[in-house]
């Protein structure tokens, strides 16, 4: 796996039950997944020749993001390396103009759209459709909120052309709440769907999911599974798909983001689907029969644990698990930062109330916010 982050640590610990040998390519010996994997290699992964020694000897290629480029991805696949997703596939998460514009001829649903030049543009883009307020978007490199920006005149949309790469003008959506549809795919072609998730977000960074979404209509989330299974199939996607969606509040699904590896909005997977997202993921991209990605219980809740002013952790465990014999917490070992993802917490019952209010006080707890 190219990449040293939690994605990879949880993937890995995915494979262990299976006996998979899990090589890892981490930018640095610290790295969240470099610190549990037993063959690790450090190096920068958007150095080509390190990317062919890495390939020596493994079997199969899969990524914790989308950010090696896509030429080197390329180069291995012609040298016979399995790479999976593959560059084309990959192709559509690493640009987002590329993205809206296949997802386009697809008749998926999409936020209206365009590449704009430069801050006049933007207005004119604006005065083309819904006006001001706009979504400006890098097209490449951004995630958790960064490289995007909520414009509101020509004057505020000079940042984000800064960056040097082309941005992607958006309408913005007024959507009732955020959703995702999480599937897997094989080589084969198996491909099986998770349910449909709420998920919130604070400050451009999820902080909730609620599975699965509540009051949804089943015809909905229904279209929702559809649609990302069809993308799934259309864009040949090998492993965990995850469609990040709008709810609009006129009762219809847009697409915001894909990610093409185990993503946030399926970490409930983890204690509240019979299959986690992480275990399907080790099964597709080695062709193996998926597994069954139903949920255990009624109601399943994950909240982030994000850096803060941590108490003494063995004394946060000793509360948090005696509070709550249920809760399940997963921490990554990753250096504190404020507001960096440095773990989450699941919890699951038949009361939603209930179950999210211990999922929230579980994080908060954690993150040292309160103190009982």
């Amino acid at each position: 796996m190219v990449g040293g982050g939690q994605l990879a640590r949880m993937t890995h610990e995915a494979g262990i039950p299976l006996g998979i040998r899990f090589k890892l390519l981490s930018d640095t010996p610290k790295d969240s997944a470099a610190l549990v994997a037993g063959d690790v290699v450090v190096g920068d992964y958007r150095d080509l020749d390190t990317l062919r020694d890495f390939a020596r000897g493994c079997d199969v290629i899969a990524f914790d993001h989308e950010h090696v480029p896509v030429e080197h991805l390329r180069a291995l696949e012609a040298a016979g390396v399995p790479v999976r997703p593959g560059p084309a596939a990959l192709l559509h998460a690493h640009d987002k103009g590329v993205m809206r514009e296949r997802l386009t001829e697809l008749g998926v649903p999409c936020p209206r759209h365009r590449i704009v030049a430069d801050p006049a543009d933007v207005t004119r883009f604006a005065r083309e459709g819904a006006g001001f307020p706009v979504i400006l978007k890098t097209v490449r490199g951004g995630y958790d909120g960064k490289g995007v920006w909520v414009v509101r005149d020509e004057a505020g949309a000079a940042e984000p052309f800064r960056a040097g790469v082309p941005v992607l003008a958006e309408e913005k959506v007024d959507f009732r709440r955020e959703l995702a549809a999480n599937v897997v795919r094989s080589p084969s072609g198996q491909a099986v769907a998770y349910p449909v998730v709420e998920s919130i977000q604070v400050n451009g960074v999820c902080d909730t999911v609620i599975a699965p979404a509540p009051d949804l209509s089943p015809a909905l989330a229904l279209a929702a599974q559809e649609l990302a299974l069809k993308v799934a199939k259309e864009l040949d996607v090998v492993g965990h798909l995850a469609v990040e969606l709008f709810e609009t509040t006129d009762g219809r699904i847009l697409v915001n983001e894909l990610a093409m590896r185990p993503h946030n909005s399926g970490h409930w997977t983890q204690d509240g689907a019979v299959t986690s997202q992480f275990a399907n993921h080790v099964r597709a991209v080695l062709d193996l029969p998926l597994g069954d990605p139903r949920p255990r219980a009624k109601w399943t809740v994950m909240s982030n644990v994000l850096g803060g002013d941590y108490p003494d952790m063995y004394q946060a465990y000793l509360h948090c698990m005696a509070r709550d014999p249920g809760l399940k917490i997963h921490m990554y070992g990753k250096d504190v930062k404020p507001g960096r993802k440095v773990g989450h917490v699941n919890t699951y019952g038949d009361d939603l109330a209930d179950v999210r209010e211990r999922a929230r006080h579980a994080a908060d707890y954690l993150r040292g916010t309160i103190t009982e």
